[in-house]
């Protein structure tokens, strides 16, 4: 595998989701964060304000590159083209590392443009290890898998969700986009301690955590929306991970109602105040 050396990402370096909401400036406003994330299907293509706005960030910061249409567990091929795409966007920005969603995203040659559940189960983790370890060959760089939150259970599955996702990474060789909102929405969705959940990663394999806001339902039930604060109860699991395994790079997603650019900065250096 490539040897990734051009603006490294500090080991607990904070980081931003950069939307294309938060490019439309001209200014060269460079905010106090050590790196930005961007979502891979935004930039990918030949339109040329995208890439001139990512030509301006890339100038002054580290990318990585988090996709939201990889498939992973569809039943289809992997869809060449996307990646190949996808590989030549990793390689203009040098990103570090590319991470996706282990779940499904679309069937019949139609996206869903959600990040669908399985079953959990022992079958389907060589089917799903197999082609995460085929996208990192393509990518020539480190591939990460993120668990996703999830808001039903299959009386199909025979492993928990932990058991199932370390069992992919672990096979395919990939290393864990770990989503410390995504874990506490399904422990509040599905009642289980999220504390286990982290017992059973090894940090050391962890290239990034996400933090994001949720919103709870009249029902009880627990969204994970990525259009508010961080919750108090994800910033106390995210210093039980510090604890656990860290340093670890932390990265804030803001995906909706999107505020200016200070509070970003002071909701992701939280972090510094939490695992202190």
């Amino acid at each position: 595998m490539a040897s990734h050396a051009v603006k490294r990402i500090p080991r607990d370096g904070l980081g931003v989701g950069l939307r294309p909401a938060l490019m439309m400036g001209e200014g060269d406003f460079r905010p106090p964060i050590d790196y930005f994330e961007i979502i891979s299907e935004n930039f990918m293509g030949p339109a040329l304000l995208p890439q001139k706005n990512l030509q301006r960030a890339g100038e002054h910061y580290p990318l990585v590159m988090h996709g939201v249409s990889l498939n992973l567990l569809g039943h289809e091929p992997l869809n060449m083209r996307y990646l190949d795409e996808l590989a030549a966007l990793a390689a203009g920005i040098d990103a570090p590392f590319v991470s996706d969603h282990l779940c499904w995203t679309g069937a019949h040659g139609l996206s869903h443009h959600d990040l669908l559940p399985t079953p959990y189960t022992e079958d389907l983790i060589a089917y799903a290890a197999e082609r995460a370890a085929f996208v990192q060959k393509h990518l020539g760089r480190p591939f990460a898998l993120e668990n996703v939150s999830s808001y039903v259970q299959f009386a199909a599955s025979t492993l928990s969700e932990w058991e199932f996702y370390r069992a992919v990474v672990d096979e395919a060789g990939v290393s864990f986009m770990l989503d410390i909102n995504n874990i506490y929405v399904s422990s509040q969705n599905h009642e289980f301690d999220p504390r286990i959940y982290l017992q059973h990663i090894p940090f050391e394999r962890v290239v990034q955590v996400h933090l994001a806001g949720h919103d709870r339902m009249t029902d009880g039930a627990i969204i994970d929306t990525h259009d508010r604060a961080v919750a108090d109860e994800v910033w106390a699991l995210y210093r039980e991970a510090w604890i656990m395994g860290g340093p670890f790079p932390t990265l804030l997603e803001w995906d909706d109602r999107i505020p200016e650019w200070p509070v970003l900065v002071q909701e992701i250096q939280k972090a510094r105040e939490v695992r202190a």
